[in-house]
């Protein structure tokens, strides 16, 4: 890009925002992706004297907002690229690092080895004192074993990797312990497969991959208490990965001595290779970085479906209403559910195998996720929804419902016990068909996303004060994405590291108060002296003011920083904003209030809402 193109863009910043912080955000995302040599360092300055690499560079920025949109379902014309990176080959522990069973130490077949170092090097993680995971792990251990190893290794519990892990605890030290020269090495080194491995070329345009590294063997975790955890995830090899591309390109090689699965040429899919994993039978797939053309059509869409749902969620939800009072009871069961999705942002829930994960959602609700009470905490007719969501993260919830609401449960839970289903004529797939005849691509997941960016947009409206300071409008912005992570359910555990940064940050604030005494009190003799005094004398009294007005707003920062930390302690604020939560609203309010854009996406936000901040003007309402 030549000096002119960049100014362009610049000047097409400062008509966007038209503040010099911003605008210099947006010279970092739309120029530098594809030229600069220099990253960005103090928000909003270019004085960083780390240079950036010509991997970071990578793939200039496509302004697919700006293209003709394709009607035909085709998502590509021409797609080249490398194909993935598999796992580097299984490098066999020392000698004299041993597997010991029953106290002795015994001599490993090669994949048996392996095997044992997958174990050995989680030895101290939580997951190794669950049974369930021992209990897998061992099965799946035995069948790597050889016929004369599986004679000798029968008892897990006499099994010894200690050895083993301690070798591996070493040599992450000796990593850590590298000298700058070993580092720069290895960073080069996964430079060069970046820049080889990790971009393709598709329509013309070089884009980024997400993933092109395939996930090496180890045992599987799983989210919450997964029935699966501690299996082994097999290496993947050339004959499991399918390959798409373009019918002219030139078809990534495999491994040497290898052949892919098979070779495709599908331009309806925005997938580069595929596989199916073994432990849960799922299909994996190799995808665009999310900054790329494809993921944000994929996410304008998305946002532009929500945005029609708000045009017709009168007339559904008072369809839904009306047909709590229906004769079938399908149909009741369907409106009662379409309700909870409505209202809660509950997700649909899929149907799952008894080898799966036992997490809920509203299709799948069981009579002893729900309790009913006519009267509860002041209430009236309040359901308490208590059950495992997405990720085993409990969802725990007390809400007052409307009355023929509470009627209908009470009908749909009569004459069943623990463990039937709520909705015991509703499924997913039930209500997404139903959902489709009511509009056009609409589904249950839909309602998460309208009621997410609904809350956000009108909690702004709500919590903004536009003479408020920057610090202030951040608080009020990220109030308002709380209320949104909430009705998501999007909790975490508190971090590790949260009450020594609070400790941190309450003696930055005493030793502020502390400097605001002291100035106040030099401010008092100093304008004392200025009354009487000379010239000099009052320009000291002025000087000290400002540092005390200076002090002062540092202090509200300290504090509203503090505050904000506390208040999301437990809430995951990153997910909804990633998400559900339409990016454009943020971007309109931003440039409304005047708040850096920066400071509410980081720079991988950033690049991958750049179409947000390209179509969003400080008008745009969801």
């Amino acid at each position: 890009m030549n000096r002119m193109g960049m100014g362009a863009h610049s000047l097409a910043a400062v008509r966007l925002f038209g503040n010099r912080s911003v605008c210099l955000v947006l010279r970092e995302q739309v120029a530098p992706l594809a030229t600069a040599s220099v990253t960005v360092g103090r928000k909003g300055s270019k004085n960083s004297r780390r240079g950036k690499s010509s991997v970071q560079q990578g793939a200039i920025p496509v302004r697919w907002w700006e293209e003709e949109k394709r009607e035909d379902g085709v998502k590509w014309s021409t797609l080249e690229h490398k194909g993935p990176v598999f796992a580097p080959p299984y490098e066999r522990v020392p000698r004299n690092v041993r597997f010991y069973y029953d106290g002795k130490p015994l001599e490993l077949s090669e994949e048996t080895e392996e095997a044992a170092t997958f174990y050995a090097k989680m030895l101290n993680h939580d997951y190794c004192t669950k049974d369930v995971f021992n209990t897998n792990f061992f099965k799946d251990f035995r069948k790597s074993m050889t016929s004369k190893e599986k004679e000798i290794i029968k008892d897990f519990r006499k099994c010894n990797f200690q050895e083993m892990h301690n070798y591996f605890q070493a040599e992450s030290e000796k990593r850590k312990a590298a000298t700058k020269e070993e580092k720069l090495a290895k960073k080069n080194e996964n430079e060069a497969l970046v820049k080889e491995y990790g971009f393709c070329m598709i329509d013309g345009h070089k884009e980024k991959i997400g993933n092109f590294r395939l996930e090496p063997p180890g045992l599987f975790r799983g989210r919450g208490e997964h029935p699966k955890m501690g299996m082994i995830k097999r290496r993947i090899q050339a004959s499991d990965v399918s390959i798409n591309c373009g019918k002219e390109s030139h078809v990534p090689s495999p491994p040497p001595g290898q052949r892919w699965k098979e070779v495709r040429h599908d331009n309806t899919v925005t997938w580069l290779a595929s596989w199916i994993e073994n432990v849960q039978g799922q299909v994996k797939y190799i995808m665009l970085n999310p900054s790329s053309k494809l993921k944000g059509e994929k996410d304008h869409i998305k946002y532009e479906t929500a945005r029609r749902l708000d045009k017709v969620i009168d007339k559904i939800r008072a369809t839904y209403r009306d047909e709590w009072k229906s004769k079938e009871m399908r149909v009741r069961q369907r409106a009662v559910a379409l309700y909870f999705i409505d209202k809660l942002a509950l997700r649909a829930g899929n149907e799952k195998d008894e080898d799966q994960a036992d997490t809920v959602g509203c299709c799948s609700l069981r009579v002893e996720h729900v309790q009913l009470h006519k009267e509860l905490n002041g209430k009236e007719n309040v359901v308490v929804f208590d059950f495992p969501g997405k990720d085993s993260i409990r969802y725990y919830n007390e809400v007052e419902v409307e009355k023929r609401v509470f009627k209908n449960l009470e009908l749909f839970m009569e004459h069943k016990k623990d463990g039937d289903d709520l909705f015991d004529r509703l499924n997913t797939q039930v209500l997404n068909e139903h959902l489709k005849e009511l509009m056009d691509g609409l589904t249950a997941k839909v309602f998460r996303t309208y009621n997410a960016s609904k809350t956000l947009q009108s909690q702004l409206d709500l919590l903004t004060d536009p003479s408020a300071t920057v610090p202030e409008k951040l608080l009020a912005y990220n109030r308002a994405n709380r209320a949104v992570a909430i009705l998501c359910n999007h909790q975490r555990s508190v971090p590790k590291g949260h009450q020594k940064s609070m400790e941190n940050l309450k003696e930055k604030i005493k030793a502020k108060r502390d400097a605001i005494d002291d100035c106040e009190a030099e401010y008092h003799d100093l304008k004392k002296a200025a009354k009487r005094g000379s010239v000099k004398e009052k320009v000291l009294a002025d000087k000290k003011g400002k540092q005390l007005e200076r002090l002062k707003e540092q202090l509200k920062k300290l504090e509203l920083q503090e505050t904000d930390r506390d208040e999301n302690k437990t809430i995951a604020l990153g997910t909804s904003k990633l998400n559900y939560l339409d990016p454009r609203i943020s971007v309109a309010w931003c440039k409304k209030h005047g708040v850096p854009i920066e400071k509410i996406f980081n720079k991988t936000q950033r690049t991958k809402f750049l179409w947000a901040v390209h179509m969003a003007d400080e008008n745009y309402r969801f």
